[in-house]
């Protein structure tokens, strides 16, 4: 007998999949009906013969959801490869093009805090779905109470490892050997998610001195947010320095975002990363290609970009779109600002923050120099960038407020500068007179305002970003 469901509507795909508050959207029955719907949206548009591969995260029942979808869209007729235990994104992404499956559910809430959970769906590409997929999921989806199971015959569901085979495979991309001949200690946490022992592990049994925290199996983080970034790395800023690490390395719940710290306790933020890293493929390693970036990430990959000779794409946010043109082009590497990179012909179309934290490692080991120097050079060649962000939670109706009275083109001074000109690619983004832009955006997964900004200086940042939100609270 079918379970009582959530509300089709109370099922919505963002940016990067579906979340839900666990107990109140994300229960039993509604991943049933969204299991259900992939299966149908398989069994309609792929070879399905091929299967889908089921992976999780380190969340509360994480295991249990990942479960309940295995059996319904083994249900539906689908062959399913059940994950034995927790597991990176990016690893599940590796099966799907390893194993030539038709595509992956992963069930993680990626960054979101504990009390979330969510499902990603990864394309036959081993890739985030593209936005016609998701279209077609959710048609199947609105239509998934009505079908009958005993329509279809069972396929059936096994058990596999998706994590050994992806270490072995970034083992085999990476020059550990150079990175142990530095003698370089690493601090490694991952904020309790699902990097836990997998990072480390990769470091280690290669040589390489590291010491994990947060690997302890909690699934309340800690009381942390899981993600990379500030706030929420202090505890490894401070073991960096207490251990005198060269460097320490912070992956989000699902292990596909990134933040990283300098030797001396400085955050190297997902910006810096995408640049470093850029800057490595095609010095260093000989890569050439295009370069996507969403529309809130850094314009030192522009200048980038442009000294290399690379074609540069600008996309909306969610790296879905970056997908598109990893799909449709040759693309060297794309990111986005909230630390997910992918490098294709290293990773496919995903974002690893595993692997690009180990090739941050190889930087390091052949440039000989730390992640705080490397940014350093690059700010001297390109001018100073620095980033910030504020998330925002207002009273009903403030977010739509705040971005039409910023789309008006009669606002001619805002934050006390004069506005250049406007991008509504993806929210509204301003570029200022003092030479730092701004850009206003909804978030795709939460119930927020996202308020992004760039500056030549950290007092500029927080300027912008103070001025900014005592105008949005205004509206």
């Amino acid at each position: 007998m079918l379970q009582t469901a959530t509300p089709v509507p109370a099922i919505h795909f963002g940016t990067d999949g579906w979340r839900g508050v666990i107990a109140e959207d994300f229960t039993f029955a509604n991943v049933r009906l969204v299991a259900r719907a992939i299966g149908r949206y398989l069994l309609a548009h792929e070879d399905f013969r091929k299967g889908i591969l089921i992976g999780y995260d380190c969340r509360f029942l994480s295991d249990r959801f990942a479960r309940v979808a295995a059996e319904e869209v083994a249900a539906c007729g689908v062959p399913v490869r059940l994950a034995g235990s927790y597991a990176p994104t990016p690893a599940v992404a590796f099966a799907v093009r390893n194993l030539g499956a038709a595509g992956a559910i992963v069930i993680t809430a990626s960054h979101n805090p504990a009390v979330w959970n969510g499902i990603k769906f990864k394309g036959n590409y081993g890739g985030s779905a593209a936005p016609e997929i998701i279209k077609r999921i959710e048609t199947e989806l609105a239509r998934a109470e009505s079908f009958s199971m005993a329509k279809a015959d069972a396929a059936r569901l096994e058990m596999t490892d998706l994590v050994e085979p992806y270490l072995r495979q970034i083992e085999m991309l990476v020059d550990f050997k150079a990175i142990a001949k530095r003698n370089f200690r690493f601090v490694v946490d991952p904020l309790y998610g699902a990097a836990r022992q997998c990072l480390s592990s990769l470091l280690g049994r290669n040589s390489i001195l590291c010491e994990e925290i947060h690997g302890q199996t909690d699934p309340l983080f800690g009381g942390l947010h899981p993600e990379p970034i500030p706030p929420h790395t202090q505890e490894a800023q401070h073991v960096v320095m207490k251990r005198s690490a060269d460097a320490g390395f912070v992956t989000d719940g699902d292990a596909d975002r990134l933040g990283a710290i300098d030797r001396n306790g400085q955050f190297i933020d997902s910006h810096q990363i995408f640049a470093i890293l850029l800057q490595y493929l095609v010095e260093v390693r000989g890569m050439k290609g295009g370069v996507a970036k969403t529309f809130s990430t850094t314009k030192l990959v522009d200048k980038l970009a442009a000294k290399y000779s690379l074609p540069l794409y600008e996309t909306p946010i969610g790296f879905k779109h970056i997908v598109d043109w990893m799909l449709a082009t040759d693309i060297l590497i794309g990111g986005e600002e909230s630390g997910g990179i992918g490098i294709p012909a290293l990773g496919g179309p995903e974002r690893d923050g595993i692997l690009n934290a180990v090739l941050l490692a190889e930087a390091m080991a052949h440039y000989g120099k730390s992640l705080g120097e490397l940014v350093a050079e690059l700010h001297r060649e390109f001018g100073p960038h620095h980033y910030g962000r504020v998330d925002l939670t207002l009273r009903p109706g403030q977010k739509e407020r705040a971005i039409e009275e910023m789309s008006r083109n009669s606002l001619t001074h805002f934050a006390g500068f004069d506005v250049l000109r406007r991008e509504d690619l993806d929210g509204i983004k301003m570029y200022l007179k003092n030479k730092a832009w701004l850009l206003v955006r909804p978030s795709g997964t939460e119930p927020l305002l996202r308020v992004y900004t760039e500056a030549e200086s950290p007092e500029t940042v927080q300027e912008v970003l103070s001025r900014a939100e005592e105008f949005i609270r205004r509206v």
